[in-house]
Order: C-alpha cells, then sequence, then structure tokens
C-alpha cells in the first residue's frame, strides 16, 4: 500500500478555539426539496449563520453535492457541509470531481463529510454489505486526500487500487462521521474533523474526545474538532420537547451503531426502552426553552469542551417561527 504522509498536514480549517463563537455554530438544514434547501441556506445566511450543513435526504432525497453547488452561487460566505455522503455510494474519484467542482464554485467553503453511512439502508436499498466500515473508510478517506490534496494517487489497499492524476487541486477539509471510540481515534488520525451525530456531551468530552487526541498524537498531527450534532428545540413546553426527542432516540437506537453508542455512553438502559431512562437521555441530548436560555445553553457548551456545534431543529408547535428563532440566536453569538 502507498504509504503518505497527508496526515502530518496543517489543518484546513483553523483551530475552533481561535475562532468566534458564531462561527462554531452551525445549522442542520432539512427541507422538501432542492429549492426549498437552498431557501432555508440563503434565509439562514442572511441572519448571520456562518455554517449550513445537509444529510443525504435533506432535500427531498436530492442528491447533497447537487443541492449544495446550487446554494453555493446564490450565496456569499455561509460554509457548506455534508453531514453526511455514505462512501460507498460513490467511488472517491466521482466524490473528488463532485468535490471539485464544489470548490471552484465556492472555494474554502466545502467541508465534505464522508461515512460508512447505515449498513441496513445501504444493504436493503443498494444491495450493498459492508464487511469491514473503518476500514474502508480509513483507505477512502486516503485516496481522496490524495487526489484532491496532492491531486495525483497511486494507492493499493485491500478496497481501492486507484492511479489518477487531476490537472489542479481543491486542499477542502475532509471530516468523517464518528459514533464510536474508534472512529473517533481513526478522525484524530487523518481526518479534519468528527461529525458527531446526537452523542451525549459527556461522552464526547470523557470518552471521544481522548480517543480523538490519541490518534491525532499517533500520527503527531494537530487534533481535528468535534462537531457535535445536537437537537434544539424553541420551545418551553418540555412535555412536548422531550416526547418529540424520544422519538427520535428509539430511530436512532433501532441502527446498530447508535445503539452501541449510547451503550457506551452509559444509556443503555434507554436503549432497552426504560422509559425512565429514555427521558433522561432525551434530557441530556436536547437543547430546549426560549431564545434567552438556548443561547445561554450554547455559550456554556462552547466554553466548556465542545470544539464546534451543528443544531438540529426539532419542530414542535409553529416550525417556521421556529427556526426564525433558532436562526436569530445563532447569528445573535
Amino acid at each position: 500500500m502507498q504509504q503518505r504522509d497527508e496526515v502530518n498536514q496543517p489543518l484546513h480549517v483553523p483551530a475552533a478555539r481561535a475562532r468566534t463563537l458564531r462561527e462554531r455554530v452551525g445549522v442542520y438544514i432539512q427541507a422538501g426539496d432542492s429549492v426549498e434547501a437552498i431557501s432555508r441556506i440563503r434565509e439562514a445566511e442572511q441572519a448571520g449563520v456562518r455554517q449550513a450543513w445537509m444529510a443525504m435526504g435533506g432535500a427531498g432525497f436530492a442528491d447533497v453535492l447537487t443541492v449544495l453547488a446550487a446554494a453555493a452561487v446564490q450565496t456569499e460566505e455561509i460554509m457548506l457541509g455534508t453531514a453526511i455522503v455514505p462512501a460507498p455510494t460513490r467511488h472517491p474519484l466521482v466524490m473528488a470531481q463532485q468535490a471539485l467542482a464544489m470548490h471552484d464554485l465556492a472555494p474554502g467553503r466545502l467541508r465534505l463529510g464522508i461515512g460508512p453511512g447505515n449498513p441496513l439502508y445501504l444493504e436493503g436499498h443498494y444491495g450493498l454489505r459492508q464487511s469491514a466500515p473503518l476500514s474502508y473508510l480509513k483507505e477512502y478517506l486516503e485516496v481522496l486526500r490524495g487526489v484532491l490534496w496532492e491531486g495525483r494517487i497511486n494507492y493499493q489497499g485491500e478496497f481501492f487500487q486507484v492511479t489518477d492524476t487531476l490537472p489542479r487541486t481543491a486542499p477542502l477539509p475532509l471530516v468523517i462521521s464518528a459514533l464510536g471510540l474508534k472512529a473517533f481515534r481513526l478522525a484524530g488520525e487523518g481526518a479534519d474533523g468528527a461529525l458527531a451525530s446526537l452523542c451525549p456531551v459527556p461522552y464526547l468530552l470523557e470518552q471521544a474526545l481522548p480517543a480523538l487526541r490519541a490518534g491525532a498524537e499517533e500520527r503527531s498531527r494537530p487534533s481535528p474538532p468535534i462537531i457535535a450534532c445536537l437537537p434544539v428545540a424553541l420551545s418551553t413546553n418540555e412535555e412536548a420537547v422531550n416526547s418529540a426527542v424520544r422519538r427520535l432516540i428509539q430511530q436512532l437506537a433501532q441502527a446498530g451503531a447508535h445503539a452501541r453508542m449510547f451503550a457506551q455512553a452509559g444509556w443503555a438502559t434507554a436503549v432497552q426502552g426504560n422509559e425512565a431512562a429514555l427521558q433522561a437521555l432525551a434530557r441530556e441530548l436536547v437543547i430546549s426553552g426560549d431564545e434567552v436560555t438556548v443561547r445561554d445553553r450554547l455559550h456554556e457548551l462552547l466554553a466548556h469542551g465542545v470544539d464546534e456545534l451543528q443544531l438540529l431543529p426539532i419542530p414542535i408547535a409553529d416550525e417556521p417561527m421556529e427556526r426564525r428563532q433558532l436562526l436569530r440566536v445563532i447569528g445573535s453569538l
């Protein structure tokens, strides 16, 4: 296998502590189609939000990189990120070509988030089986970085045998999804960030962060940021908020990766369906309340060890109003 030293290169994204609070908080975009998604990204930028993230399916199942490319030409400064594109659904050279187009349209504004994806979904819908998802992701990341950052790749691995050259480079940040400790260590070894979806904050600070730092130390490179995706509800109706977040947890727990992460974080009984534990985990995860309360909680999290936040809006009573409130809160940080 080709030995490469890209892990020792400086990170493209500045250290989180050097940036303003507003630059460290993004919003998770959810829309029914591409036009609505672009409109919501423009709305976020106009409110002063500095990061917008989208997942596959976040625009009515339109391709996320295509949607973000269209959004890029209709916005000026907002950072755009994928959270995530499942790596097995497209070859890393195809991903690199798409990322290069995005980089041309919005230089320095794309953070490309990739991950192994949901194995049940990939097998059920694509017919793709994963035998070693983290090993696959490691090779994928190495191929992608070689072709994007250096403009060339000659890689002979277990999953990829790739030789290619591009006439130019696009050294954009490559971040990976991470739930288990091995994935956080992998992010420390070779990624520019770890996307942590709905992980309890104590788990991130006490277990995930040491694993990520250990991986970075092993490769003698700076520790990349953990980007924590947490649910947020602009509502003081605690019963309605907890009910909505409990449903979300139950949906997530059906996938093995989240179930294992919750158990590792000390919430095994919640995964098993214990109602009191589910309620407690919902309260642990969600950021909720009026605008002042939510803003104070964001300040607290960012001041006490969380590198970056990716906020997933949970509508409770009036989705458009609550979305505008959340954008206003982020824009005022």
